[in-house]
């Protein structure tokens, strides 16, 4: 933010909200018709967003790549989960499982788990973080280990960050921006978008957990 209103001049106001599901979350609110210049959030999303025309389809912009990681309580051993094998093995013999009712929750359940043939194993001994981080439910010790995008589980205190999950299982998950159809400050945004894929946004980019694109 200090970045960008400095360049442009433009007074930048966010909201940080849920990606996924819910009355609360990015979709329900941008259907609802709420006020908002730009939408940020995952690709997926947004390109049902403009399918139902509640967002600019050519404003589109990917903006970053983004990881699955784990994490456990600091100072516990930290779980081998470097390769496809070692995570499996790792997630059978953990006591408790957090997880995002988001993005990456919802790949976790409906197709790594399955995948790696340990959905049932898994699901008797899970959690899912509807309204916090998860974090927040491993830095507690209510779950042993938790998975979440690694821009999310990185900072939370109370947690050691162990890594992410093996490239093989890795979903292709992308971050992008667009207009709302409703949007107010069309010139603002664009240049915030057009700021975001810029080389004076990456450091920030990476430094919270995601991987920047650059211009297009």
């Amino acid at each position: 933010m200090p970045l960008f209103e400095k360049q442009t001049g433009h007074k930048l106001i966010t909201d940080a909200i849920a990606t996924g599901v819910g009355p609360t979350a990015i979709p329900a609110r941008i259907r609802r018709g709420e006020p908002g210049d730009v939408v940020l959030t995952a690709a997926a999303t947004l390109d049902d967003l403009i399918k139902q025309g509640r967002v600019v389809a050519d404003s589109r912009a990917d903006l970053a790549r983004s990881s699955i990681g784990m994490a456990v309580r600091a100072g516990a051993n930290r779980p081998d989960i470097s390769t496809v094998e070692a995570l499996k093995r790792t997630l059978l013999d953990a006591r408790s499982v957090a997880y995002s009712a988001q993005v990456s929750g919802l790949y976790l359940v409906n197709e790594l788990f399955p995948r790696l043939g340990v959905a049932d194993a898994v699901a008797k001994k899970s959690r899912r973080a509807e309204t916090e981080p998860v974090g927040e439910i491993v830095a507690r010790g209510e779950a042993e280990i938790g998975f979440q995008q690694v821009a999310e589980l990185i900072n939370v205190p109370g947690t050691d960050f162990v890594g992410t999950v093996p490239g093989d299982v890795q979903p292709p998950t992308l971050f992008a921006g667009a207009l709302p159809k409703n949007c107010q400050q069309p010139d603002a945004a664009v240049a915030l978008l057009r700021f975001l894929s810029s080389p004076e946004a990456a450091g920030v980019i990476t430094k919270a957990g995601l991987r920047p694109l650059g211009p297009r």
